[in-house]
């Protein structure tokens, strides 16, 4: 296929070799100049992917319209808060019937929109697929063993999107639920950012493991709230995402919330962090969709009183301790009950 990777950072990069290194032909575009230059004459992205090598078959480009021109296949690899800027100017570009996979998490802060619902609403004319899962671009770069999931409203689509980004150390499932696959991917940022606060605290392994369980219980609740499935949620994009994303050395999440946790403010540790944190941009959005949908969401909740209310995380993690005294879950009852 003739493909278009629409954004080059760390993800977008890595996918962008997988796809050459599946025989794809490959054009990557990024609006900044300098790191179209960068990425040419080292192919490789030098801060965001170092020694990640790139084949020479893949171009690069500034031009947005020679970048889509006669593509099959676009990825959308931008970061979530600049999605719709982006579709809005690829759009006039796009022919009928076109194939974008969206690779970005989050959701959009003032319409409370799913990122593929974003992309449909500018660029009407395209087939609109989703791809998300336990994936830090360092490793998917490396070839390391990584699975992920395919969301798509037609079965046929899914199944082509799979074919392109399979190979022996990508493995690909597919899925209809991409409601369920979108929200995993976006809030599990939220909970990733928790666990960091609790790491920069000096919590341990059992305060880790509490904030992933109950985070993946607080995005299932919402999620079937809004009409995702509930094995979405116990899949990759959702308890697999959430474990990799609260845990890993490579988590940029989890990375922000311990320096938060260490005092810092979220902008302190977003500029430290140097890449975009889409846990930040996604906590707004994820509160709101709780209040709109009556959802308990704790965790979210604290979330936001740190980032936006200058909350202390040692008084949110007090709170989260001392809530009221509930059930694990709420369905199982006692027989005399």
């Amino acid at each position: 296929m003739k493909i278009c990777v629409l954004g080059a950072g760390s993800w977008g990069i890595a996918l962008t070799k997988l796809l050459a290194g599946n025989n794809h032909e490959v054009t990557v575009w990024s609006i900044d100049p300098e790191e179209i230059s960068m990425l040419r004459e080292n192919s490789q992205h030098l801060s965001k992917l170092p020694g990640v090598m790139l084949p020479g078959t893949i171009e690069y480009t500034t031009d947005m319209e020679n970048a889509i021109y006669d593509k099959e296949l676009i990825v959308m690899a931008v970061p979530s808060p600049f999605v719709r800027t982006t579709a809005k100017s690829a759009s006039i570009y796009i022919e009928k019937d076109k194939i974008i996979v969206n690779v970005a998490k989050g959701i959009e802060d003032d319409s409370l929109m799913r990122l593929s619902q974003v992309i449909e609403e500018e660029i009407p004319q395209a087939r609109v697929a989703v791809l998300s899962g336990p994936s830090h671009a360092e490793e998917v770069g490396r070839e390391l063993p990584t699975t992920v999931v395919v969301g798509a409203k037609d079965k046929g689509l899914a199944k082509q999107v799979q074919d392109v980004f399979m190979n022996d150390y990508f493995r690909v499932y597919i899925s209809p639920d991409m409601v369920g696959i979108e929200l995993g991917g976006a809030i599990k940022n939220v909970i990733a950012l928790a666990a960091g606060v609790a790491d920069g605290l000096g919590c341990g392994d059992n305060t880790k493991a509490a904030l992933i369980t109950r985070g993946i219980y607080e995005i299932t609740s919402l999620g079937l709230a809004m009409g995702g499935k509930a094995e979405t949620f116990a899949g990759l994009s959702g308890t697999g995402d959430l474990i990799v994303t609260c845990a890993s050395q490579h988590s940029r999440n989890r990375r922000a919330g311990y320096l938060m946790g260490q005092g810092k403010t979220y902008q302190e540790a977003m500029d430290d962090v140097k890449m975009v944190v889409e846990g930040v941009y996604s906590a707004k959005a994820a509160l709101a969709l709780a209040n709109k949908y009556d959802v308990d969401m704790p965790i979210v909740e604290q979330v936001n009183k740190i980032l936006f209310e200058g909350y202390l995380a040692k008084d949110a993690l007090r709170d989260l301790l001392t809530r009221d005294k509930k059930k694990e879950a709420s369905s199982l009852t006692w027989s005399a009950e």
